[in-house]
């Protein structure tokens, strides 16, 4: 991989980790043009989702202030259920990550029409939370957590977005949309900054990978900078209620997918 596809697909990941598009199945789509396969693109994918995170982290840093300031008060105020209710949003993703982790890296760089089915799927539940009217909430319940994170969970699938899955999920449970948006964003900080670390610590990220450092850092660079960009760009888009065009486009291009693969 050279620092110029690096820098596309960097880009990529940074604008998709936040629109409801699914950013694994267009790097995996991206992928396979450019002809790079094989186990690196998922030690790239990490590298450049780790860069997303970080991006959330500069976005959404006065929200997270002060949950931390809540947190070190030491009592169990409204900071700290917060803070619970995204640990409980976390386990679900975190038993597919321990016990199912090799099968979910399987299902990655075996062609293009599960990843063009998965779009089509994000597709329909974007619809179906733009025409579902509940009950509106005023907050985020624990059992909302929970079942938001099962989403996340079952998003570890390629070509099902996961920012799309989760906000779609708590629209459909009535949770308000700018809270939904931030608490998808939030929840998903450290099951991927922590499949990173344990990456570094394993050593998956030295001998075993052939990418260039270059282009690791290339990526990594446009990932965040386009993360910052496009995180904003979706607070905005969820408030104003406008993810059923997303719904469209993922449509389109699973149709596309699945049709030029067969």
């Amino acid at each position: 991989m050279n620092w110029l596809q690096a820098l596309i697909l960097g880009i990529v990941q940074g604008l998709t980790e936040y629109l409801p598009v699914s950013s694994s199945g267009h790097l995996e789509i991206i992928n396979q043009l450019f002809g790079n396969t094989g186990a690196d693109n998922l030690k790239f994918d990490t590298v450049v989702h780790a860069a997303t995170v970080l991006s959330t982290l500069v976005v959404l840093w006065p929200e997270i202030s002060q949950l931390l300031k809540g947190f070190l008060k030491f009592k169990f105020n409204e900071e700290n259920q917060y803070l619970l209710k995204i640990v409980i949003s976390m386990i679900p993703v975190l038993i597919v990550g321990v016990f199912f982790k090799d099968k979910v890296e399987q299902l990655f760089g075996n062609g293009l029409v599960l990843i063009g089915c998965m779009l089509i799927l994000t597709a329909l539940l974007l619809t179906f939370s733009y025409y579902i009217k509940p009950r509106p909430k005023e907050k985020i319940t624990w059992w909302d957590a929970f079942i938001i994170g099962l989403s996340q969970a079952v998003a570890v699938l390629p070509g099902l977005s996961r920012s799309g899955t989760t906000i779609a999920t708590g629209l459909m449970l009535g949770d308000k949309k700018e809270e939904v948006a931030k608490f998808s964003f939030l929840m998903v900080i450290v099951p991927i900054l922590g499949e990173a670390f344990l990456g570094l610590v394993g050593g998956d990220f030295s001998t075993s990978v052939q990418i260039p450092a270059t282009s690791l850092i290339v990526a990594f660079l446009a990932a965040f900078i386009t993360g910052c960009i496009a995180c904003k760009w979706m607070l905005s888009l969820v408030k104003k209620g406008k993810l059923i065009w997303f719904a469209v486009y993922c449509a389109i291009v699973g149709a596309l997918t699945i049709g030029l693969s067969l």
